[in-house]
């Protein structure tokens, strides 16, 4: 099936340009290039194939390798010879994370004494925030 670009701007997005099964680096330019380096195509997680459908919800960016080798099978599967469970986090589920590591870290600092305070909300603020981003659900 075809996609316009906008639709494919928002699944390669979905995963932050990585492929969803393996995680490698996908290039957004080389949509549908079968030998271009950092090639994918568009993968159903349930496929249509088991009554998947074209919804977003059920689209994900992969590289040619993975979307050809997973066939019909599950995702699931497919991400667990990866020795993953879940697809990568966008990079705006990234920035959220960041945020709340941020707020926790500065929250932590009700538990250093009064004269400390300041320090320790900027350095939890700071690494609570670069946790957060870095964080991946596996």
């Amino acid at each position: 099936m075809a996609y316009d670009i906008e639709k494919r701007e928002r699944i390669f997005r979905k995963t932050n340009g990585r492929c969803h099964i393996c995680r490698c680096q996908l290039s957004f330019n080389n949509y549908g290039k079968t030998d271009a380096r950092g090639a994918w195509e568009v993968e159903h997680s349930v496929p249509r194939a088991k009554g998947g459908t074209d919804h977003l919800n059920n689209l994900y960016a992969s590289c040619v390798t993975c979307n050809r080798s997973k066939g019909s099978s599950t995702t699931r599967s497919a991400r667990a010879k990866n020795g993953y469970t879940n697809a990568p986090l966008s990079k705006g589920k990234k920035i959220s994370n960041a945020l709340t590591g941020g707020a926790v870290g500065t929250l932590a600092t009700f538990f250093v004494p009064p004269h400390l305070r300041v320090v320790a909300a900027v350095f939890g603020a700071v690494l609570g925030a670069v946790i957060g981003h870095e964080i991946e659900p596996e």
